[in-house]
């Protein structure tokens, strides 16, 4: 049957102390919404359906490119309540999953199993065994496996709170038996709400046939209420990420101070000190080494490339063997060929550097084009803007930059050209040739320093 996922993203999540709604609070450097409609959308549903409340405004504009059915519970009545409101736009014959925005590490097969599980049953439940389930409805069981109820914490016999099998609060059902179970919610209770669960119940007065699946992995339903449990279940996605690097031929110094916030692809062995940081599409050849405290994001590192401490990289393509910082600053659309040397304190930015040129240190390099075997010396500055554009700076192959230069762009430095320290190149230095660009150095006759006032 077609599959409607239903999401519940409508709550405030107080305990957070946060203006940022709950959903959308950071795990990997993404919203926990996106987490969840990433596992929503592996499904392959005929929709998806978001309920949202609180900060829905901020909740939809987070999400501007999704092909999403947006839900507003404007009163926050229960989850039972939220399901409700999504379900008049969903055809009777679809089947609904329903999942939680605040649960984030719900795997897709353990989705999958769930809504296979409905081909024998009217209503699936996801239910987890914790080591102490005080506080937790117990799952009840029939003879034959079924779901017999669900019996609240304070409502246990004392046989009953023996078992450890809770409700996890997943579950999926056909739409028009969801659609009668909700209109049947009662919210006589302290907090007045209509509560998800309570269709269990239901579900079992009217003899239906209720089942769960057990989850195998308690991580995977790990809720967020606060940012102590957001630090938790950021610490338990990070354990699973370094785990694939790993599996993949990564060997980390210390995989509990890896973080990755997007996609690493790992092409073979590489290593990768501690405090890295991998941010949108990440790329590492074999042989690649990356340093201590590094920020590398949406990059292509080829073989053998060695990234040095301390070295921020956003947008960067490196060929083989390139040799990178310490504390450089590569920023997008660097491009550079293999055997490539960035040094300390060198920024580059929209530049192609050619194989085996050198950048050692305390330079700026952007809007350029450099050519193979270029040296550039210490604080050497292609001052690319000129207070309304930006203009280029082409240095051909063999050219040879020395310290303490300006490179006033547009110009071009000629292939095999030397280029005097200090000087400031507002012209076009011809090929194969010195050029040299001082003012005279001059000594003023009876110049005295001026002194302090001594009080």
């Amino acid at each position: 049957m077609p599959l409607t996922v239903v999401i519940l993203a409508a709550g405030k999540g107080k305990r957070m102390r946060s203006n940022l709604p709950k959903v959308l609070q950071p795990l990997a450097g993404r919203p926990l919404l996106a987490h969840v409609l990433e596992r929503a959308r592996e499904l392959e549903p005929s929709a998806i359906a978001v309920v949202h409340g609180h900060g829905a405004e901020a909740v939809r504009e987070a999400f501007p490119d999704e092909v999403l059915g947006w839900c507003l519970q404007a009163e926050q009545l229960g989850t039972g309540h939220a399901v409700a409101q999504a379900l008049p736009d969903i055809p009777d014959d679809h089947d609904v999953l329903i999942l939680f925005g605040d649960v984030p590490l719900i795997r897709s097969e353990t989705l999958r199993n769930l809504c296979a599980k409905l081909k024998s049953a009217d209503l699936v439940l996801l239910t987890v065994t914790l080591k102490d389930p005080s506080g937790y409805g117990r799952i009840v069981r029939t003879a034959d496996g079924g779901v017999a109820g669900i019996v609240e914490h304070a409502d246990v016999t004392h046989e009953e709170r023996l078992i450890r099998e809770i409700n996890a609060g997943v579950m999926v059902a056909a739409a028009r038996d969801l659609r009668r179970w909700i209109a049947g919610l009662s919210n006589d209770n302290a907090q007045g709400e209509y509560y998800l669960p309570g269709v269990v119940a239901l579900a079992v007065a009217e003899g239906a046939r209720v089942a769960a699946v057990e989850v195998d992995d308690t991580d995977e339903v790990l809720g967020i209420n606060d940012k102590s449990q957001l630090a938790e279940v950021e610490r338990v996605h990070q354990r699973a990420r370094a785990r694939e690097l790993m599996e993949a031929g990564a060997t980390l110094a210390d995989p509990a101070r890896v973080d990755v916030r997007g996609e690493v692809t790992v092409e073979g062995e590489v290593f990768i000190d501690v405090g890295a940081v991998f941010e949108g599409d990440v790329t590492l050849a074999a042989g690649v080494r990356i340093g201590p405290n590094c920020t590398i994001r949406d990059s292509r590192l080829g073989p053998d490339t060695v990234v040095h401490p301390n070295t921020v990289m956003d947008g960067v393509t490196a060929g083989r063997a390139c040799e990178l910082g310490p504390f450089a600053r590569l920023r997008p659309r660097t491009e550079l060929a293999e055997r490539v040397k960035v040094g300390n304190f060198v920024e580059i930015k929209n530049s192609q550097v050619g194989s085996g040129s050198k950048i050692s240190h305390l330079s700026y390099v952007g809007d350029a084009t450099v050519g193979r075997d270029v040296n550039i010396g210490a604080g050497t500055i292609t001052a690319n803007y000129d207070g309304a554009a930006k203009h280029r700076t082409t240095i051909g192959d063999g050219a040879a930059i020395g310290s303490g230069v300006m490179l006033i762009a547009p110009v071009e430095v000629g292939a095999g050209a030397t280029i005097g320290a200090g000087s400031t190149i507002s012209k076009d230095a011809p090929a194969d040739r010195l050029t040299v660009a001082r003012s005279r150095q001059v000594e003023v006759p009876g110049w005295q320093r001026p002194e302090k006032n001594s009080r």
